[in-house]
């Protein structure tokens, strides 16, 4: 097997709740080195909320390699710093294949046979430039998560090194060097995200970090944050990967959406209608994809 780096980026972990060691140890057992790139409030790297030492006093050894890097202030549009400071990571790993992973997710010990025969068959079949995972997006607790169209239900997770390959906007996936999509195999392995599954204070902190990041113009004091009753909340009724116990355990909510005020929209029924079709069908009406299946 050809060397694998692990590679994500963080800021600001600990005070917005991101399970970024569980989401680091998740991929550690295929990683020949994992590369983390923690961001930081001065250009001198020395202000942040104490994820730096966090991660370096419970990541020890030479597989890790830590970087320290700026988050500029000024990139506050459509969540571009998002890219560029994955794109650091990246360019920092040396293995023939990138497994990214983001500080809110975490992929399943079940999986992980499923993500090296994908780079086996990269390995013989130099046409796929990535490997595709399919996603649980978590909603509101870790017990129950969201299954619709508004929500993207796959994205590349494992790249080709060396192959100009990039992190494209804010960093949802990838593309060329000259930003044609990938060329990539669908894999049976999943993401666990975990990005909505906080609780309401640590959520409300979140969303005004990326008011910023996307818009630039968020206020501290903006309306407290509630989960509200969405359409496509399912039960989860399987496990979830080992690693991030601790981390579930210290945030998991009691939640009853039964008893919470359901979120209309004009645009309700035809989300409602396009995810039924999918249903019958497996295909998704006007799904936005930034990779090319083969």
């Amino acid at each position: 097997m050809k060397k694998i780096s692990g590679f994500t980026f963080i800021k600001n972990g600990l005070t917005l709740g991101y399970p970024i060691l569980e989401s680091v140890l998740s991929i550690e057992p295929i990683c020949d080195e994992v590369v983390i790139n923690v961001g930081f409030d001065d250009q001198e790297c020395t202000k942040d909320d104490g994820t730096y030492a966090y991660l370096t006093s419970n990541l020890k050894g030479e597989k890790y390699k830590f970087i320290k890097s700026w988050w500029d202030p000024a990139i506050q549009k459509s969540g571009l710093i998002l890219s560029q400071q994955t794109n650091i990571a990246l360019e920092q790993c040396t293995g023939k294949y990138c497994q990214y992973i983001q500080g809110d997710e975490c992929i399943h010990e079940d999986d992980l046979p499923a993500i090296l025969a994908g780079v086996e068959e990269m390995e013989k079949n130099d046409q796929i430039d990535g490997l595709v995972f399919n996603y649980m997006h978590f909603y509101g607790n870790v017990d129950i998560y969201k299954y619709t169209r508004t929500m993207y239900r796959r994205e590349v997770r494992l790249v080709r090194n060396h192959k100009g390959i990039k992190s494209w906007l804010d960093a949802q996936g990838f593309r060329k060097a000259d930003d044609t999509k990938l060329k990539a195999r669908l894999i049976k392995a999943r993401i666990f995200h975990y990005g909505w599954a906080r609780p309401e204070k640590v959520m409300a902190k979140k969303v005004v970090a990326f008011d910023r990041l996307y818009h630039g113009n968020a206020k501290d004091n903006q309306k407290e944050f509630a989960y509200t009753r969405v359409w496509g909340l399912k039960k989860f009724k399987g496990t979830h990967p080992r690693v991030a116990k601790p981390w579930l355990d210290a945030n998991r909510n009691e939640l009853d959406f039964d008893k919470l005020p359901f979120q209309f929209s004009s645009r309700i029924l035809d989300v409602i209608v396009s995810d039924l079709i999918e249903s019958a069908t497996g295909y998704r009406i006007g799904e936005y994809k930034n990779y090319k299946l083969i």
